[in-house]
């Protein structure tokens, strides 16, 4: 896949400057609904953008009133198809069904840049699946989310009742889960979801990327690094945490960037820091 392919995608629009990615859903007339296409495009333009290190950040947003109204329906009616068959193999065929789904999102939590994620409107059903595995959050001020799945008669599972336990209070996931109710802006920011509300779009896309400007301005290691710590420590002990990022250090702590960070404030100028290598260079 060539860098040319970005630019193919019917589900997403993308565009790369100054170093940051920006991922639009772009089907605003059907309210940036996750299509089949959805599952696929995303994954691979993040994996792609991940794997040649074409940037050090990537920020999501949306065209449109609502940021996403979640799978669309044609994704629940093929599935509906599908349940026929022999049972046992019925239900191994769904299974992989499901955990390609999740994948979409993985690749998200699993690239080495951060992934910032700016939404407006509606975050519905499968769009706070994918919220979740950013890295960080903001929204406007008529954002609202909602765990849409329970109202639908299944169990969301394409990882929010997964992460989001991680990034707000249990007992409001639950009631979020169990309620199926829309969760303001407001809510939203105070429960710790999102990091700011901003008055409308523009507004919000103006600071989200003079955020990811900042992001970018750093050591892509260091930046990486602190990615891949936050991560680990979700999932695992303290103390396996404090050894990992021993382990880590050993290795991934070269001097170069930190005396090109040093001299660069010492010197009162940006510092200049090498991008990540893509994984085939590394491999």
């Amino acid at each position: 896949m060539s860098s040319a392919n970005l630019n193919s995608y019917s589900t997403i629009s993308i565009s790369i400057a100054d170093e940051i990615a920006h991922i639009q859903l772009c089907r605003p007339k059907e309210l940036n609904s996750m299509i089949d296409a959805f599952w696929t495009e995303l994954p691979e333009a993040v994996r792609h953008i991940d794997e040649h290190a074409l940037v050090r950040v990537i920020v999501i947003s949306s065209q449109g009133k609502h940021f996403s109204a979640g799978m669309d329906l044609s994704v629940f009616q093929n599935m509906g198809a599908s349940f026929n068959g022999e049972p046992a193999r019925r239900a191994e065929a769904f299974r992989r069904h499901v955990l390609k789904l999740q994948d979409a999102f993985n690749a998200l939590e699993e690239a080495r840049m951060p992934v910032l994620v700016a939404a407006q409107g509606g975050i519905i059903g499968g769009a706070v699946d994918m919220i979740s595995a950013c890295d960080i959050r903001y929204c406007t001020d008529d954002a609202f989310f909602c765990i849409k799945e329970t109202e639908i008669g299944m169990t969301a599972d394409v990882g929010t009742l997964q992460r989001l336990p991680h990034l707000i209070p249990q007992g409001l996931v639950r009631e979020l889960a169990y309620t199926g109710r829309n969760m303001m802006s407001q809510e939203a920011l105070s429960s710790g979801l999102v990091n700011q509300v901003y008055k409308d779009q523009e507004t919000m896309l103006s600071e989200v990327m003079k955020i990811a400007k900042m992001i970018a301005g750093h050591s892509p290691m260091a930046v990486a690094g602190c990615k891949e710590m936050i991560n680990y420590t979700r999932d695992h002990s303290v103390s396996d945490s404090l050894n990992y990022i021993a382990t880590w250090q050993s290795g991934m702590l070269q001097m170069p960037d930190v005396m090109e960070a040093m001299n660069a404030g010492q010197q009162k100028r940006k510092p200049v820091f090498e991008n990540l290598l893509s994984k085939k260079a590394s491999s």
